[in-house]
């Protein structure tokens, strides 16, 4: 199905929806509820406000209960099992995988945490304690440890025979893992080398131990990463000793390349992709005030470069005019540049070996722009004001800035990753200050020399 396809299908179950919820239809509600899957669902509810949303998830299947929560975004699921009764939140719980319940089971209140893990048998309750011991943005917190393990010694006959016993295989294997009696990771059996080969031989055999496990603690992006490489469908994880202890399937590498995603988007404008977009007014005023109120600070320091050129601004009004000029080309040069080393941090294409390169790059990229453009605007505003000292002036600001932007928007991700800052939050706010306060220092700093 094509983008605006599902786009125009979204807004269609949306508006049906809407109007079932309107007209007091529960049976039709649910009716159009069933059959979709829990990550539709999941969409459905963050799209509705709330009141429509609470009446929405009580017509919602309670089977589908848990899957769902596990994928409605934190704080939208964080007000449903507000409203959720303890006993309700436990059945949600049943049947999802120790990775889904992993995720799921740190937001529920700690009464049904000690009743859910006391419902649980020990191999399941040992399952979710493996995927708990690592950070939720590891391989670690996004295996699944439900995996089916051969040894290398039997024979493909057996192996069949095996699988077989299983009432249910999990789901996107692809291949099975092979391990010694230790568990340490051994290779790969792909379920096309059992169906293609003699059943009578060996595992050993046919197996591809070229296959590299991913570390438990490698971090997610970096999985991600991975899997496009190498083009996986899923992948082994292994812990410190190399034994295995859980898998990464692709529909797990699509749910982190989604949230990275979003996450890079909303971030440029200090948001979270875990905010609910219908949370309460005052929630989500407070939420952006912090961010406007760092713009609103960086806004009086370039106000105040102004300030110090009152005087010149005062004689010279063309100043005045041409002033947002500079600032603005400056901005988006440096923007472009920011958003290319952002991006290369996150796929791990640019570090300390190759900066220096990409700084030349970008410095020369700027300078040839700058050159190009400053001519443009040096001949217009000369033209405009019928002084072609104006024009010089700008023209020269304008250079100035953008090779200061380009280096902004080298050095500054560099900075506040060491700092342990999100480049993605703050890089724009700091280089907008700085390609500001650059860009109006020099342009009525050459004015002030050059026109009084």
């Amino acid at each position: 199905m094509s983008d605006s396809a599902e786009k125009h299908d979204n807004e269609g179950r949306l508006e049906q929806l809407r109007q079932a919820l309107d007209s007091g239809d529960a049976h039709q509600v649910r009716n159009l509820l069933s059959g979709l899957h829990s990550a539709e669902i999941a969409d459905l509810l963050e799209s509705f406000p709330h009141g429509p949303r609470e009446t929405l998830w009580e017509l919602v299947d309670p089977d589908d209960h848990g899957e769902t929560l596990v994928e409605v975004n934190d704080e939208v699921r964080a007000g449903l099992i507000d409203n959720m009764e303890p006993h309700d939140l436990v059945a949600a719980t049943e049947g999802l995988d120790a990775d889904d319940l992993a995720d799921l089971i740190q937001d529920l209140p700690g009464d049904v945490i000690q009743e859910t893990l006391s419902a649980m048998d020990k191999q399941n309750r040992d399952r979710l304690v493996s995927v708990l011991h690592y950070p939720e943005d590891t391989a670690g917190g996004l295996m699944n440890v439900d995996v089916i393990t051969v040894r290398a010694d039997v024979s493909l006959d057996v192996v069949l025979r095996y699988l077989r016993l299983h009432i249910d295989i999990p789901d996107t294997t692809d291949s099975l893992f092979v391990v010694d009696r230790d568990d340490h990771f051994k290779g790969v059996l792909t379920l096309s080398a059992i169906l293609t080969n003699d059943p009578d031989r060996l595992v050993a055999e046919v197996m591809n131990s070229d296959v590299t496990g991913i570390p438990a603690d490698m971090d997610d992006a970096k999985v991600a990463k991975l899997f496009e490489n190498l083009n996986l469908v899923s992948a082994p994880v292994l812990d410190d000793e190399g034994k295995l202890i859980g898998r990464i399937t692709i529909d797990d590498v699509v749910d982190v390349i989604r949230e990275d995603a979003d996450h890079s988007l909303l971030s440029l404008a200090g948001l979270d992709e875990e905010d609910d977009t219908f949370a309460p007014v005052v929630k989500s005023a407070r939420r952006r005030a912090v961010w406007l109120g760092i713009n609103l600070f960086t806004a009086f320091l370039a106000s105040w470069v102004i300030g110090l050129f009152q005087a010149t601004i005062e004689q010279v009004v063309a100043l005045a005019v041409l002033m947002p000029i500079v600032a603005s080309m400056g901005g988006i040069a440096g923007s472009q540049t920011l958003i290319i080393v952002i991006r290369g941090l996150a796929l791990g294409q640019i570090g300390a070996s190759n900066a220096r390169w990409l700084m030349y790059k970008e410095l020369a990229v700027s300078a040839l722009n700058g050159i190009a453009w400053a001519m443009v605007v040096a001949l217009i505003s000369g033209l405009w004001f019928k002084n072609p000292d104006i024009g010089y002036i700008i023209g020269a600001a304008l250079v100035i800035n953008l090779l200061c932007a380009a280096v902004a928007g080298l050095t500054i991700p560099f900075v506040l990753t060491r700092l342990k800052i999100d480049p993605a939050h703050a890089g724009t706010v700091i280089l907008t200050t700085v390609t500001d306060v650059v860009g109006f220092l020099v342009f009525l700093g050459l004015g002030t020399a050059f026109l009084l």
